[in-house]
């Protein structure tokens, strides 16, 4: 493979999905040599390597280095945009993830937490695992008194297929420490992410 080959593409047997996906393309009655998809293959390869590579990523390194700060009120990162798939049909989900913590004595860059919702939806996932994952590795890899996370996704397996509801939204949520002790500060949480009820 190529000096310039990206590295989630070193990481991934491409030959073997190109293979696989000819051979889906034969299963469905296409003709793979045809020449709208005789590049399907190598695409769908790269594409894979390319949205699977949280899978050959660790999430604990972007949250190695914190900076000391006396600082004992809520962190709030709304909106965080992200792609997954679903782990049972391979299809997208698209969502926002909304995470909190409450720190104790130390925080994070702005953009760590970010990255590591991208390395952990980066993998064939389920929401709901992808919602403790990020509450449980807050916690222990920040020590933090108390972590929340909801994630609003869209899931393509529920909207273009099955179902067919195409305004179907899956809404999950966790919470940890002093949020799931503390109705009071859980509801704080709940009203800065959807805003105050009437």
């Amino acid at each position: 493979m190529a000096a310039n080959t990206p590295p989630h593409e070193r990481e991934v047997d491409l030959d073997r999905i190109r293979r696989a996906v000819r051979e889906i393309l034969l299963a469905v009655g296409e003709n793979p040599d045809r020449e709208g998809l005789v590049e399907t293959p190598d695409r769908v390869a790269r594409m894979y390597a390319e949205v699977f590579q949280g899978l050959h990523q660790d999430p604990r390194i972007h949250l190695t280095k914190a900076f000391t700060q006396k600082y004992d009120e809520m962190v709030l990162i709304k909106d965080i945009r992200f792609v997954s798939f679903c782990e049972h049909h391979l299809l997208p989900v698209i969502g926002n993830a909304h995470v909190a913590y409450i720190p104790n004595g130390k925080v994070v860059g702005l953009s760590k937490i970010p990255r590591v919702v991208d390395v952990l939806s980066k993998r064939p996932q389920m929401q709901e695992r992808l919602t403790e994952q990020l509450a449980d590795l807050l916690v222990k890899e920040l020590d933090a008194r108390g972590v929340a996370v909801v994630i609003e996704a869209s899931h393509s397996c529920m909207t273009i297929r099955g179902v067919n509801k195409p305004n179907a939204s899956f809404v999950t949520s966790a919470v940890r420490g002093a949020f799931k002790e503390r109705s009071a500060t859980r509801s704080e949480v709940m009203s800065l992410i959807f805003g105050a009820k009437n």
